[in-house]
């Protein structure tokens, strides 16, 4: 017996609208559930990237973990890329409430101060991706040398209301992988 393709693609299509239906209603209730951002943090590409790094910045304790969820949308990504000591690469994606969990443990310890030194801004429509280059220190002493240095591939986009992250991906500077004069400015 044979099948005829737009039989089969019907049969497709059909299987596939219960699923989109779940889909759409999962991240309905995601939504939903989110927690609401403070209008000033997501009013412009600046003041995002200025509330991400002011979020995650601080002595040692807790962070207001609902305030970084709120810029981000409910889908959202980190992923940092780490060298192996074997010299090869690996990365780790990571949910929005994954990184909450390990970098809330470490936070609890540690200050953790992140500063944008420089950043490089690419826009097309209501896509914008952000080269930012940080600093990390312990304190919030601007004179105390860095105990990290690195760079943040930041993307968001605008709703028409508001900007939204979507993803942040790092990589750390190490002596084979100095940060270019390019993003020091």
């Amino acid at each position: 017996m044979k099948l005829h393709v737009s039989a089969l693609l019907a049969a497709a299509q059909l299987l596939a609208v219960p699923f989109a239906g779940v889909a759409q209603e999962k991240k309905a209730d995601a939504a939903a559930a989110w927690p609401a951002a403070n209008p000033k943090d997501v009013e412009s590409l600046d003041a995002i990237l200025a509330a991400v790094y002011d979020v995650i910045s601080g002595p040692a304790g807790d962070r207001d973990w609902n305030r970084f969820r709120s810029l981000f949308v409910p889908e959202g990504r980190l992923v940092p890329i780490r060298k192996n000591a074997d010299g090869s690469f690996k990365h780790q994606v990571l949910s929005v409430d994954d990184y909450v969990k390990g970098a809330g443990d470490y936070f609890k310890k540690e200050g953790f101060f992140e500063k944008d030194i420089s950043h490089k801004t690419d826009r097309f429509g209501q896509l914008a991706v952000v080269f930012t280059t940080h600093a990390s220190r312990h304190t919030a002493d601007a004179n105390e040398k860095p105990f990290a240095r690195g760079i943040n591939s930041m993307t968001f986009y605008n709703d028409g209301k508001r900007w939204w992250c979507l993803s942040i991906t790092w990589d750390s500077e190490r002596p084979d992988n100095p940060i270019p004069e390019k993003y020091l400015k």
